[in-house]
């Protein structure tokens, strides 16, 4: 990867109005049916003002994200119809947006290939940004360095405004709002060429996909030319279902594993992020064996999860931070440690019942039988007062008693 974080930074810090320099903007609205219902092309610093944030924040929107997760690098496929693609990108380019002929074969071919169900904007937007020099001590400088001249494409969702009350002016009264149609962020997007170690990279695009949301690899194929790749929710599914559907109708062992699998994975991750000069973890199908094995997974589960993880997969094995589940292992870890402690309450339930019981017995609390003896303990000159007699037809042990004595009964005081 070429792109760095400092590199998409870069990019959008410039973004705000006294440093944006984008040229011209053009858009093309599309119904859900896919007919075009709108098509236009604008002098960027000429937008009210309203306007101009609004599509600026969608521009800035594409250049968001994490790069390898929802921030992709592609890379143009090694075929004819490749470098046709890449052709007219740079033709696109050159054109500073003023050739409405290459504009519209770009709307069609994003018309073609976007599975969309709803409306939605295209909008492209041209820019030329005087790549300032750095000092050894990476301070920028006035003098320019590299004139990087890209084009950023958004596709943007149009929905309808929720149903609301509001007041009416005109009827000076409250009621039903008029329902909008509103332009969304972008559901994905791309920058060409990209801009990788600040400067141009005509081999490369970056391309952005709203986190959650599919990657549309017929998209990334048909209109750009470049080799699909996956987003890391993409990546996370897929993992997902290679290592449960292993299993079969086992779905407690398959989570049981698949817990496991993660916990490692977890663990994996975390060290990486302690030092940072180590390199990502590529979790390749002898990885995912070794994983599988240290979380016990039978034989021949584990051939068959590696068999599909090689299907899916191939040579383009995802990062470990990618398939990372860390909502599953923190639920599953605070699971297990509920249930550990709740174990050592268990025991010590029984530890204070044994305990309770033994002291009983040493004090003679046991549970009342017919046979049981009472056994009293009195000074010697006391016990020849000591008799039996029969009270209320119930035959009583009468112990006579003098003032001011109290006597306890089982360890426990009781008043007389």
């Amino acid at each position: 990867m070429n792109i760095t974080k400092g590199d998409v930074l870069e990019l959008r810090r410039r973004l705000k109005k006294t440093e944006c320099t984008f040229g011209r903007m053009c858009g093309c609205y599309v119904n859900s049916g896919k007919q075009v219902v709108l098509k236009f092309s604008e002098s960027f610093s000429e937008l009210e003002e309203d306007e101009f944030y609004k599509y600026l924040e969608i521009a800035k929107k594409t250049l968001s994200g994490t790069l390898g997760s929802n921030l992709l690098e592609l890379e143009f496929d090694r075929s004819e119809s490749a470098t046709e693609h890449q052709k007219y990108l740079l033709a696109l380019k050159e054109s500073k947006l003023g050739n409405e002929e290459l504009l519209d074969r770009l709307y069609e071919q994003i018309i073609a290939e976007y599975a969309y169900p709803g409306n939605y904007l295209i909008l492209v937007y041209h820019d030329i940004y005087d790549v300032p020099s750095k000092a050894t001590s990476g301070e920028e400088q006035d003098e320019s360095e590299e004139i990087y001249e890209y084009i950023l494409c958004a596709v943007c969702p149009v929905e309808l405004s929720k149903p609301a009350l509001g007041y009416r002016e005109d009827e000076n009264r409250i009621g039903a709002r008029v329902r909008d149609w509103v332009v969304g962020l972008p559901d994905l997007g791309f920058v060409y060429p990209a801009f990788a170690n600040r400067g141009s990279d005509v081999n490369a695009v970056m391309y952005y996909v709203k986190t959650g949301k599919s990657s549309h690899p017929e998209l990334v194929e048909q209109v750009l030319g470049c080799v699909p790749q996956r987003t890391a929710a993409e990546d996370k599914q897929a993992f997902r279902s290679v290592v449960l559907d292993a299993f079969g109708e086992d779905e407690e062992q398959a989570d049981a594993a698949f817990f496991q699998i993660q916990k490692t994975i977890s663990g994996m991750v975390a060290e990486r992020e302690e030092d940072e000069s180590l390199p990502p973890v590529s979790l390749t199908a002898e990885t995912l064996s070794g994983l599988a094995t240290e979380a016990e997974v039978p034989e021949k589960v584990r051939e068959l999860m590696e068999k599909s993880y090689t299907h899916v997969f191939g040579d383009t094995p995802p990062v470990a931070d990618n398939v990372l589940d860390n909502k599953l292992v923190e639920e599953g870890t605070a699971r297990a440690h509920t249930a550990a402690l709740e174990q050592k309450v268990a025991v010590l339930q029984q530890e204070l019942a044994a305990q309770a019981a033994q002291r009983a017995d040493e004090d003679g609390d046991t549970p009342w039988r017919e046979d049981t003896e009472i056994e009293l303990h009195v000074p010697q000159e006391r016990a020849s007062r000591i008799r039996a007699d029969m009270v209320d037809g119930q035959k009583c042990l009468l112990i006579p008693l003098e003032e001011g004595e109290h006597a306890r009964i089982n360890g426990v005081e009781q008043p007389l």
